[in-house]
């Protein structure tokens, strides 16, 4: 499999197939793979933690929240396929403050 498509694929089930491409031998050691698999990692991470922030967030303000939650969920499908997109057309899009941790560790 290409690295492209391996990259894009890293993006597809989030935490899964990102630790499934960080324990199959020849795309554990291709730093681009690495790279898509941590970054697909991190982000589902944020995703949960914005979710919980948006909840504690509906439950004390009564309303705010709950008018958040369609938009961010749709922010956050938008981030996900622009960067499976990205990923394989072989550009490295590195979020803010997840694409440097993502970066470290690869």
């Amino acid at each position: 499999m290409s690295e492209n498509v391996a990259g894009a694929l890293c993006y597809l089930a989030t935490v899964v197939t990102g630790i499934i491409f960080l324990l199959i031998a020849p795309y554990n050691q291709n730093k681009f793979i690495r790279f898509h698999a941590f970054q697909s990692i991190l982000f589902f991470v944020a995703y949960i933690a914005v979710w919980i922030i948006v909840a504690i967030l509906a439950a004390v303000t009564h309303g705010i929240g709950i008018l958040l939650y369609p938009v961010i969920g749709l922010g956050f499908f938008v981030l996900w396929l622009y960067l499976m997109f990205s990923a394989y057309n072989n550009k490295r899009i590195k979020l803010p403050i997840i694409g440097d941790i993502a970066e470290k560790q690869a």
